[in-house]
C-alpha cells in the first residue's frame, strides 16, 4: 500500500470526524485535546491523531490504521488506540467510538460509580445501567480490557477516574448517545446533591428496553394511533 494513499482516502469521513470533535468542544462536552474518535472503514480504522487541537486538525492528520496496529499517515494515532481497536474488533454491531472527558460522566467516574436507572432513557445505552470500568493507566492494554468488560451488552460505559466511552452505528448516532449519557450523568449527579434518587426497578426497565427495540421507528406498532393521511382536512 502506498504511504500517500491514506492522505487521499475517505476524505468526507475524515472531515466529518474533525467536525464531530470540534462540535464536542463547542457544546462543552469535551475540552482541549482530550477525547478521541474512531470509525471503522472496512477492515481498517480511522482515528484522531495524538495531541493535535481539534481546531487545528486537518483531514490528512486523521490516522488510518489496521487491526494489527500498523498506522499510515504523518501522525501517530491517539494514545487510546488500543481500546478503539479492541472494541471495534469485538463489536461488529457498531462502527463508531467516541471517548470524552465530559464533566458529569467524569465526575461520577472519579467516584467509581455505575449510573443506575435514574431515568428510563438509560436504556438508550443498552441496559438498565451504565457501568464504570475498573481503573487502569490511559493508553494501556489493561484499560482496553476493562472497557471491553464494562461494555458487554452495552453502548456506553464510564472509565474510572478518566471519562466515558460511547458506541454507535455512525458518528451522528454515537454523538446523540454521548449527549444523552452526559445528560443522564448530570441528572444523577444533581439528584445526589438533594438526596438518594429513586431507581427504576428491573421490571419497568425490562418494559422500557423492549420498547426501545422499536424506539424512533416510523413503523412501530401503537394500537391507539390511526394515520389520517398526508395532510389534515381543512377546518370549516
Amino acid at each position: 500500500m502506498s504511504a500517500s494513499l491514506p492522505l487521499l482516502s475517505h476524505r468526507p469521513l475524515r472531515a466529518e470526524i474533525i467536525a464531530t470533535c470540534r462540535h464536542m468542544n463547542d457544546i462543552g462536552i469535551n475540552q482541549g485535546t482530550s477525547g478521541n474518535v474512531s470509525v471503522r472503514v472496512g477492515d481498517r480504522i480511522l482515528l484522531t491523531p495524538s495531541g493535535i487541537p481539534y481546531g487545528d486538525m486537518r483531514d490528512e492528520q486523521i490516522v488510518e490504521m489496521t487491526f494489527d496496529g500498523t498506522y499510515y499517515g504523518p501522525c501517530r494515532p491517539t494514545s487510546e488506540w488500543r481500546f478503539h481497536r479492541d472494541i471495534l474488533a469485538r463489536r461488529p454491531d457498531i462502527d463508531t467510538i467516541i471517548h470524552t472527558h465530559s464533566m458529569f460522566s467524569t465526575t461520577l467516574s472519579c467516584l467509581r460509580r455505575d449510573i443506575p436507572a435514574v431515568h428510563y432513557m438509560i436504556a438508550a445505552a443498552g441496559g438498565d445501567s451504565i457501568r464504570c470500568a475498573d481503573y487502569a493507566t490511559f493508553g494501556s492494554q489493561a484499560l482496553s480490557d476493562h472497557a471491553l468488560t464494562a461494555l458487554e451488552g452495552r453502548y456506553a460505559c464510564l472509565l474510572a477516574n478518566h471519562g466515558m466511552i460511547v458506541l454507535g452505528a455512525d458518528l451522528k448516532k454515537a454523538m446523540a448517545l454521548l449527549v444523552e449519557v452526559e445528560t443522564i450523568a448530570a441528572q444523577y449527579w444533581r439528584a445526589l446533591q438533594v438526596g438518594e434518587p429513586v431507581i427504576l426497578d428491573s421490571e419497568e426497565m425490562r418494559r422500557v428496553i423492549d420498547l426501545f427495540k422499536t424506539y424512533g421507528r416510523q413503523d412501530a406498532a401503537d394500537a391507539g394511533l390511526r394515520h389520517g393521511g398526508l395532510s389534515a382536512p381543512a377546518v370549516a
